[in-house]
């Protein structure tokens, strides 16, 4: 349904999210709130091992083959066409009418979970709902779901989409993320229909209608609460949406745009006190909502260009795109490597995001992406599971890593069309230990080194130069290093 059409007019979404929202995203440390639930800490210190998750959005705006459900939003940088764009309340209806329309039925989650972890991924994050909020699960709160019998997928044996993919993933031994929208612009308690929707925020003062907001809070508190107790062992409660908060805890994101600046205190006190009563240790990502409940920070659609002394992620769609539009473009191996490798050095995890498309099914070059990233990994995953930044942490086409065992893992980050090694690799600002020994991943020879100064210089034999035992970027492992 205008899937294409609409995805280049809306090409004006895609610019204001990939580049105006990274700028600003929530990197700062100094606003971190440290956990002190001892099961939270330890759970939050487990996740900064496994470095590597999938990401997924999928919902009624991959049917129409657009950038996810911004075409809703009033505001004016929105560009939107068809389905009777020309009055916002018609293309609201239709596009909400997209629900008799979407019939996944390639689905099949196990093909996704199969090649995720065959990628080297540890996590999954899905988006049970979108800021349209549609719900990809069985809930009781909406008819405005994909069990409805208003979708032709509702008689679908494995309609209830959410809990089959964190059952797919959960049986390939994933942590379990649920990504959550807190504004919900099909619930009448959030876009009441008495008035015209104003922009992404709840569209009437809470403060002068209390009990409507009462209303919302229930209804978010009530999904959430489904999706803790329905769906079996959860790792990550992952909420999107951050002007959905108090007024003192808005990002500086904010200030930014024209936009209304509403109090709109959800309760997330209550909200995480339940979530974590049925799932204990449960890490919850208020993501740019700076609290105890911003376990750990996330940056969209960028890599920080230092190391940071919390717990962060890189969320970054390995199209251009997060959900599924028509002919994206996705990134080359060499670079998503690279960016997981930066992502690393500097102390942080990449959640990568792939879009399946309106029948359920990734894209072949999807595929192609997850296999060539998971054959760099079978050789150099232990420079990135478990890991931690170390000093100097990055020169020029080098990134360091430490594993728990105190050894030195240097990266070096192949140029696009580099395919042999060069003759030495200079570590500078690494010193090995007395006794120290040397090898690349991969290859079974220990290298030979000398030491200038600061500077550590690593030979590599010929016989490596000329047959890596990977592409992209070649990893060498020092047993010990002084401090």
């Amino acid at each position: 349904m205008h899937a294409l059409r609409s995805a280049l007019v809306l090409f004006a979404v895609l610019c204001f999210a990939s580049t105006l929202i990274p700028a600003m995203a929530q990197e700062s440390a100094e606003t971190y709130v440290w956990e002190t639930d001892p099961a939270v800490a330890a759970k939050l210190e487990q996740w900064r091992d496994l470095k590597f998750g999938f990401f997924m959005h999928w919902g009624l705006y991959s049917q129409l083959g657009i950038i996810e459900s911004w075409s809703l939003c009033p505001e004016d940088w929105i560009t939107r066409e068809g389905m009777g764009a020309e009055n916002y309340f018609t293309y609201k209806t239709n596009y909400e009418n997209v629900i008799t329309q979407f019939n996944p039925t390639g689905f099949a989650p196990e093909k996704w979970a199969a090649a995720a972890k065959a990628a080297g991924m540890k996590y999954v994050v899905f988006t049970t709902k979108h800021h349209d909020g549609f719900c990809m699960f069985d809930t009781k709160t909406t008819d405005y779901r994909i069990t409805s019998p208003r979708s032709p997928f509702s008689t679908h044996p494995r309609s209830n989409i959410a809990n089959e993919v964190f059952g797919a993933f959960r049986n390939e031994g994933f942590w379990i993320g649920a990504y959550f929208s807190k504004p919900d612009w099909h619930c009448p308690s959030y876009w009441d229909p008495y008035w015209p929707p104003l922009d992404r925020n709840v569209n009437y003062d809470p403060k002068k209608y209390p009990d409507k907001w009462k209303k919302f809070q229930e209804h978010t508190y009530t999904q959430i609460e489904e999706l803790m107790t329905g769906y079996g062992k959860m790792d990550i409660l992952w909420l999107d949406g951050a002007w959905v908060a108090p007024l003192a805890q808005y990002s500086p994101f904010f200030n930014t745009i024209e936009m209304r600046k509403v109090d709109q205190d959800i309760n997330m006190p209550r909200i995480a006190a339940m979530a974590r009563s049925h799932q204990p240790g449960l890490l919850v990502v208020d993501r740019w909502v700076p609290s105890r409940f911003e376990n750990y920070l996330t940056p969209e659609q960028k890599v920080i260009e230092k190391p940071l002394p919390v717990p962060w992620e890189a969320c970054v769609t390995l199209a251009n795109n997060w959900g599924y539009v028509p002919n994206d473009v996705y990134k080359p191996t060499w670079k998503v490597v690279h960016m997981l490798a930066d992502v690393v050095s500097n102390g942080g995890s990449l959640l990568l995001d792939i879009g399946p498309n309106p029948q359920g099914e990734l894209e072949p070059v999807a595929y192609d992406r997850l296999k060539e990233i998971g054959a760099w990994m079978k050789v150099n995953g232990e420079a990135i599971y478990g890991t931690r930044p170390v000093a100097p942490y990055k020169n020029e086409k080098i990134r360091f890593t430490r594993q728990k065992s105190g050894a030195l893992c240097a990266i070096y980050l192949a140029d696009e069309k580099e395919t042999s090694m060069p003759e030495s690799v200079v570590l500078v600002g690494v010193k090995a230990a007395r006794g120290a020994s040397v090898s690349l991943l991969g290859a079974k020879a220990r290298l030979t080194w000398k030491q200038d100064g600061d500077r550590m210089i690593v030979s590599i034999p010929g016989s490596l130069r000329q047959a890596p035992p990977c592409k992209h970027a070649w990893t060498i492992k020092v047993s010990a290093v002084e401090q």
